[in-house]
Formats: C-alpha cells, sequence, structure tokens
C-alpha cells in the first residue's frame, strides 16, 4: 500500500505548523488556532458510520463531495480540508482519509489532550456516489447529530439514535460531547454563535464544570442587540453559550451522570476522550486494510 512508504513524523510536522499559524483569525473567540476545526472535520467525517449497514465512517473522506460537503452540520468544513490540501500535496502517498484523521489525532495532542491512537490504511473514494445516505426519522440532512429536536426529551431520543447508530452507549455519548469544549459556533455557519468555554484551545474537562457550576439561561440578546438566531443558552457574562443538546446532558439522568464523573476528573475524561474519539475515527475501516500505530 501508498502509505507504507509515508513518514508520518514528518506528515506530522507539517500539520503543527498549520495549528501554530498565528494569522489563523476565528470571528467568535480571540486566541483561535486552527484545532478545533481540524478536529471537527475528522468528527464529522467518521461520525456517518451506521454499523448496521456498514456505511459512512471515516473511510472514503466522501466530504470532498456533494452533497455531503453541503450538509448543515459540515458548514466551514471545507475551510479545513483547505488548509490540509498542501500537505495532501506535500505526500501524495497520503489518503485524504488518512489524513483529515492523523490531523485531528495531532490537533487534540497540541491542544493538551491524550495521546489518540491513530492507525493507516485507509482509502478514497472516488465521487459523491458514495456519499453515505440516511433516511432517519430525526435527521433529514445527512447522519450528523442536530443541536435541537424541539424538547429536552426529543434532543436527548436524537442523540441516542445518532450515536446508538454508530455503536456508542450513554457514557461515550458524554465523553464524546466534551470536544465541545473546543472551539466556538458562528452565526454564518450553524447560526449559533460562541464559545463553550474560556479554554476554547485546551482538551479539558471545563465543559463539564460549566455545564454544571454555571447559570444558563436562554440567549434573548447579542451585542446590544435582539437575538435572531436559533435557541441556545448563555451563561450571566453572554460571553459563553451552551446548545440544546448539551443542556440535555444535565436534564437527562442517565447523561448527566457522567457529566458529574468527568467534571469531578480531568484524568478520567482525557483518558476516555481519547479511547472513545480513537474508536470514532476507526468506524468503517476494515481491520484488514489497517496497520501500524502512529
Amino acid at each position: 500500500m501508498l502509505c507504507e512508504s509515508v513518514n508520518w513524523a514528518d506528515v506530522r510536522k507539517e500539520i503543527v505548523k498549520i495549528l501554530d499559524d498565528d494569522k489563523y483569525k476565528d470571528s467568535s473567540y480571540e486566541g483561535a488556532t486552527p484545532g478545533p476545526l481540524l478536529l471537527r472535520l475528522a468528527w464529522h467525517s467518521a461520525g456517518t458510520f451506521c454499523k448496521q449497514t456498514a456505511t459512512g465512517g471515516s473511510n472514503g473522506a466522501t466530504m470532498r463531495f456533494e452533497p455531503e460537503v453541503s450538509w448543515g452540520a459540515n458548514a466551514g468544513l471545507k475551510l479545513a480540508q483547505d488548509m490540509l490540501e498542501p500537505v495532501k500535496k506535500k505526500f501524495p502517498a497520503v489518503s485524504y482519509s488518512d489524513l483529515w484523521i492523523f490531523a485531528a489525532c495531532v490537533a487534540v495532542e497540541e491542544m493538551g489532550g491524550a495521546k489518540v491512537p491513530f492507525v493507516a490504511g485507509r482509502t478514497d473514494k472516488p465521487s459523491g456516489k458514495e456519499c453515505p445516505l440516511w433516511d432517519g426519522p430525526t435527521c433529514k440532512d445527512g447522519r450528523l447529530p442536530s443541536a435541537d429536536m424541539g424538547s429536552p426529551d426529543k434532543t436527548a431520543a436524537h442523540l441516542r439514535l445518532i450515536f446508538n447508530r454508530m455503536g456508542f452507549n450513554d457514557q461515550e455519548i458524554v465523553a464524546l460531547s466534551g470536544a465541545h469544549g473546543l472551539g466556538a459556533c458562528h452565526t454564518d455557519r450553524s447560526g449559533y454563535w460562541g464559545p463553550w468555554t474560556r479554554a476554547p484551545t485546551t482538551v479539558s474537562n471545563e465543559y463539564y464544570r460549566e455545564l454544571l457550576e454555571n447559570t444558563w439561561t436562554v440567549k434573548t440578546t447579542h451585542k446590544g442587540q435582539q437575538w435572531k438566531g436559533p435557541l441556545q443558552f448563555e451563561d450571566p457574562t453572554g460571553d459563553l453559550m451552551m446548545l440544546p443538546s448539551d443542556i440535555v446532558l444535565i436534564q437527562d439522568k442517565a447523561f448527566r451522570k457522567y457529566v458529574e464523573l468527568y467534571a469531578k476528573d480531568d484524568a478520567k475524561f482525557q483518558k476516555d476522550f481519547a479511547q472513545v474519539v480513537g474508536k470514532l475515527f476507526s468506524l468503517g475501516v476494515q481491520e484488514t486494510k489497517r496497520f501500524g500505530f502512529f
């Protein structure tokens, strides 16, 4: 296989250069790095997996094509793809599928997280005809989770539908949700606005602490004007936000116990987060096509 000849240490160096680019800016928070965006690219690529049909997942990099690249949940991710294009050109033996996942693994580590296991061997699919389809009752636009289904009960059920389809249980759903501690929402992408924490470029349990220790009310204004975006929550300062799918993690008793667990124990979160992200990134990759841990 072509990727057997790849020097992944050299690939990593190029990704770190992207992560360290001080010219990168984010309209929602100061001190931004591309790390959260690269993690989201890999997350949304792998998060299309369906264990029942064995379709979707991190193998194929079908987000390069329509209709997947234009799914609402993927708004803004073409930017992440473009950032990695020079790396792909420098290392043509690396598939887009492997590059997206490897870049996210590097980003997690560079943002202070535990090492996420990476196994090379993914291959790229040739066209949008390979984009995963999903006709489920709660997700009309692709296979990725929605931020709000209209009520806490429906939103909780939706999260379980989407994540159970991939093979994740309640604890894993909560652990994966810790990725929301990174980066921010943008009105020109999702319609939502703001970061979840005050450390949006550091992997930590701060997301869970904010959920439990802060006060969250429905957002009604933004920068002195009436808020016209979708339903979201804000803290008393208006600087931080939570989505309905975040708040439901403390409204649903089964989810909440894991929020409480991770809020108290950052080391436990770091360990579980790396493990479950590694599981996510392996979805859709046949064992016979994999080799080598990096």
